[in-house]
């Protein structure tokens, strides 16, 4: 787990970059909607956490409340995407070839890492209105452009991850620097404990951050790679069985690590 990074695909086509332009445009409401600042430098590791100047007005608080906006969006697009391809089979009367299982495991997933948090930190008034029409209007717009094209709405998941992996690094690197002194001497709730099987003695929130750091990066990993297959046609690679397992290929934990996704030659 310490050592997922922070990585970035980069726009090949004009599906890819319509879902990078809306996802900066998510990033801006959410940085707006949760208070976020960092040091730029720090956000493109060109500057130690140690040194930075304004990771301070980050504190405890308002990462959690970033924590809790940012994981009750999260867990929308899995359980549309789910939804939709479980509809899709029904009217074919064909088989999904794995698609759905995985889909509805990260929406499950996301759920409890909000779970988890929201047994840290109880959000305001404000807080819950803000997600209250964020899921609104992101649930409807995903929706409508899942049908309209699959392959873009995975890429923008993948971005999505790319740039939760990038808030849970951002908040470990101000916890190893000392900026966050609550979070240094807090142990993980008994319902992350339990979900995650933390073993005795890694039960910190920084051994919790890193478990979900981790289940980030893993669906930033199989979203970019979804969004590589033909979206009809193509097996789970995730859900498929291989032939040398021990060649790296597509996984379900982060033994093989593949930030940026696997191309469809590779998955398949």
């Amino acid at each position: 787990m310490e050592e997922v990074a922070v990585a970035h695909r980069n726009a090949k086509s004009t599906s890819d970059y319509v879902a990078l332009s809306l996802l900066r445009m998510m990033r801006w409401g959410m940085d707006l909607a949760t208070g976020y600042k960092h040091d730029k430098a720090v956000a493109k590791g060109q500057k130690d956490a140690k040194d930075a100047k304004s990771t301070s007005s980050m504190t405890e608080h308002k990462w959690l409340m970033r924590f809790v906006f940012l994981e009750s969006v999260a867990g929308v697009p899995g359980m549309v995407a789910g939804m939709l391809r479980h509809l899709h089979s029904l009217r074919r009367m064909k088989r999904d070839n794995g698609w759905i299982e995985t889909l509805l495991e990260e929406s499950y997933n996301e759920r409890m890492h909000l779970l988890t948090f929201l047994k840290i930190a109880e959000p305001g008034w404000f807080m819950r209105l803000m997600v209250l029409g964020a899921q609104g209007v992101f649930f409807n717009g995903f929706f409508v452009c899942y049908l309209l094209s699959p392959r873009t709405c995975h890429r923008f998941v993948g971005y999505l991850e790319e740039e939760a992996v990038i808030t849970y690094t951002r908040t470990i690197q101000d916890l190893d620097a000392g900026k966050l002194p609550m979070f240094a001497k807090m142990q993980a709730p008994d319902i992350a404990v339990k979900y995650w099987n933390m073993p005795e003695g890694s039960r910190s929130m920084r051994d919790l951050l890193l478990y979900i750091r981790a289940d980030e990066s893993k669906h930033r990993e199989v979203n970019h790679t979804l969004g590589n297959l033909d979206q009809k046609n193509d097996p789970n690679p995730y859900a498929s069985k291989f032939e040398d397992e021990s060649r790296p290929h597509p996984v379900k934990d982060i033994k093989f690590q593949r930030p940026q996704g696997w191309e469809r030659d590779e998955a398949l």
